[in-house]
């Protein structure tokens, strides 16, 4: 088909192998008629794929092979040195040749970011690439980054990574002007460090749609599109709330199942139980995109099954469609042009 959008998919990352992989992209090219997709990994893993799937999908799904695999615990410098013929690598090199519009990898995130940023380069003005992915809200969803690729950030670092947010929340989530919010220890505007009051001088002169300050309750309350920190802070909050969301599962899961009356309860309480597991389920909200590149790039968890990864193909899909990266590119332009003539 000469209207399908191709996705290069590392099909050897993840916890869960390429069979996860695998069921994703075949749920994909059953919903998606517009969607083409590319396994890349090794021979012998692949050709049984192939055989079993063989004319079912026509050209839409095709397979590239990769020698190597780079492991989850592997340094990202040597995985970038001494594999570069990794699916990871070769998933990636696709995209900067133009034969897919994105990849998305389950692998290691360390050295998924240092090949994407070596191989595809920042966009102009990106100083850093960031991680960023949907947080559940009381109202729906917000953006939130950066969520683990930059420890340390400048106030200009921040600046970039919160009109990068707003693209991404105007074009994936159809916001006319997303609120952003700074994430801090207060709300008023002698709290924080002097990194975080010099950001938010200068995301209120960009022009965005700077709501102030937010603190991590705030996060969830549906009043802000898009929340910025830098990677220490966003990886320690993502993983608290990943821990909380286990807890309460767990807990209500004991709590359900103690007595005989609370299973019966339990059976009163499914339909909205069973609701609630749907809005929360983190499957939903998988898929976090490496924005600041000259490509598309999204992260999948590494532990997601066929399910969660198939939203992963779906975040890249609706960003090469939408050409997020031209539309950030224009925005740090817009935003450069508008200081020059201050």
């Amino acid at each position: 088909m000469t209207d399908a959008l191709t996705i290069a998919l590392d099909a050897m990352g993840g916890d869960l192998g390429p069979e996860a992989v695998l069921g994703a992209a075949v749920a994909t090219l059953e919903r998606d008629p517009h969607a083409r997709l590319l396994l890349v990994g090794r021979e012998e893993v692949l050709s049984g794929a192939r055989e079993r799937h063989a004319g079912r999908f026509g050209d839409r799904l095709g397979f590239v092979a990769a020698s190597e695999v780079v492991a989850m615990d592997e340094s990202p410098r040597e995985a970038l040195r001494r594999k570069k013929d990794s699916s990871l690598r070769v998933a990636v090199d696709l995209v900067k040749r133009g034969e897919a519009a994105a990849c998305v990898s389950a692998g290691n995130t360390g050295a998924l970011m240092a090949t994407a940023k070596f191989v595809l380069k920042t966009l102009p003005g990106v100083d850093r690439p960031a991680i960023l992915a949907p947080v559940p809200t009381v109202t729906g969803f917000t953006w939130m980054l950066d969520l683990g690729a930059n420890v340390t950030c400048d106030a200009e670092n921040l600046l970039q990574f919160a009109a990068m947010g707003s693209v991404v929340a105007a074009d994936l989530g159809g916001i006319e002007a997303p609120r952003v919010g700074l994430l801090n220890v207060g709300e008023e505007d002698i709290k924080g460090n002097d990194t975080v009051r010099e950001a938010a001088r200068l995301i209120g002169a960009s022009g965005l749609n700077y709501i102030g300050f937010v603190e991590g309750n705030d996060i969830f309350g549906g009043e802000v599109d898009v929340v910025v920190t830098d990677g220490f802070t966003g990886n320690i909050a993502l993983k608290t709330m990943e821990g909380l969301a286990r807890m309460i599962a767990g807990q209500l899961r004991e709590e359900f199942s103690c007595t005989g009356l609370r299973r019966l309860q339990a059976l009163a309480a499914l339909p909205a139980l069973r609701a609630l597991r749907q809005r929360l389920d983190p499957r939903r909200y998988n898929g976090a995109s490496l924005v600041g590149l000259n490509g598309i790039v999204v992260k999948s968890h590494g532990s997601a099954d066929a399910t969660a990864f198939a939203n992963a193909i779906r975040v890249a899909l609706e960003e090469a469609r939408k050409g997020v990266p031209v539309h950030i590119s224009r925005m740090l332009e817009n935003q450069k042009t508008s200081c020059t003539h201050v």
